[in-house]
């Protein structure tokens, strides 16, 4: 999977990837700028690939470029989708912390979560939202959401701790908590779990305490927000488009 690129002197570029099998790796497309390059639109962000690559000393050289699926072009005209997709990617690159390190799981995350994002079948939004609580999971940094994060404590706890993890109880709660909706909490673990029909009827302003929440733990551990997550539009459409028929 395609996460970035950067201009390299006048005609190449430095692509970041995401592998099934060794994790991120970077490498470098010759005179792929180039108008009549044989790679063509192949090494875009947010494209599915097969590539073939030439282990360099530094960085490696891709000597062969097959799409399997362009999901970056599919969202690339829709401005929410297309944010979505940029924030999506961009907190991929960022939960590897070291070159060569295998993440399947990740890698699948964000294949599945790309794929939905193209074929619209979810909220953009809501998309982000699941594919980050998962990949924060899949890092070492789960949320807390069936017990407390402090005293381990099960039961239905409303206050949110960002520093402790998750979820606390009323024992364990100290100033500065988030009090949530039940409804709140129904939708991260909804979220977390893949019950989309749940969270497909869940309501706008609960999906926005949602969103606040969550990038919220994903700042805390990574340090630093994403810099394309203040630009995902985070209104959900009061109803979802037909998918066929005239426009009403």
């Amino acid at each position: 999977m395609v996460l970035r690129t950067q201009r390299l002197g006048e005609a190449d570029r430095i692509i970041t990837l995401l592998t099934r099998r060794t994790g991120r790796v970077r490498a470098v497309a010759k005179g792929v700028r180039r108008t009549k390059s044989k790679f063509g639109a192949r090494l875009e962000p947010g494209t599915h690939v097969d590539l073939q690559l030439y282990e360099g000393r530094s960085l490696d050289i891709v000597t062969q470029a097959e799409t399997i699926a362009p999901y970056g072009a599919r969202v690339a005209l829709d401005y929410t989708r297309h944010t979505t997709a940029s924030a999506l990617l961009e907190a991929a690159e960022r939960l590897t912390a070291e070159e060569r390190e295998p993440s399947l799981r990740l890698f699948l995350l964000t294949v599945g979560a790309l794929r939905t994002l193209a074929d619209g079948s979810h909220d953009p939004p809501l998309v982000l939202d699941a594919f980050l609580i998962r990949a924060l999971e899949n890092a070492g940094y789960g949320m807390a959401l069936d017990a407390c994060a402090r005293c381990g404590i099960a039961g239905d706890h409303t206050a949110l701790q960002v520093a402790a993890g998750g979820v606390v109880c009323s024992e364990c709660r100290t100033p500065g908590s988030v009090l949530l909706s039940p409804a709140a909490v129904a939708l991260l673990v909804a979220l977390r779990d893949g019950e989309w029909i749940l969270a497909d009827d869940s309501e706008r302003r609960v999906r926005r305490d949602v969103s606040g929440v969550v990038a919220a733990h994903l700042q805390w551990h990574l340090e630093r927000g994403l810099r394309s997550l203040p630009l995902v539009e985070r209104e959900a459409p009061e109803a979802l488009p037909a998918r066929s028929g005239p426009a009403a």
